[in-house]
């Protein structure tokens, strides 16, 4: 089994930052890329950023404000988030394209963290 963890969420001004940081642990062979989903209330799951090697894609709505990096030693993602704006107030899932060590490969998601944009 895999598990996904996510921290780093919280209230922050418009304007402001925030990083949200994701480690996998368990069964792992291999991990082929991570990334972040949003979803805000009403609204369906949206995709943010990933990583995949030295590949980075963003949605557009974040791209020039969004940082993804990946510690492949700690198995872990970290999205810097600048310039925050109420927009980007939603649940933020960490997910990964895991091989475990039975040779599974599966997506893996976390379970969520708050960011809420807000003055």
């Amino acid at each position: 089994q895999v598990q996904l963890v996510e921290s780093g969420g919280g209230l922050v001004q418009p304007g402001g930052s925030l990083r949200l940081s994701c480690s996998a642990s368990g069964s792992i062979f291999d991990i082929y890329f991570m990334g972040w989903y949003r979803q805000a209330p009403g609204k369906e799951r949206e995709f943010v950023a990933r990583i995949t090697g030295d590949r980075t894609d963003y949605v557009d709505s974040v791209k020039g404000r969004f940082s993804i990096s990946r510690d492949n030693a700690k198995n872990t993602v970290y999205l810097q988030m600048n310039s925050l704006n109420p927009e980007d107030t939603a649940v933020y899932y960490c997910n990964a394209d895991v091989t475990t060590t039975a040779r599974v490969r599966t997506w893996y998601w976390g379970q969520g963290t708050q960011v809420t944009v807000s003055s």
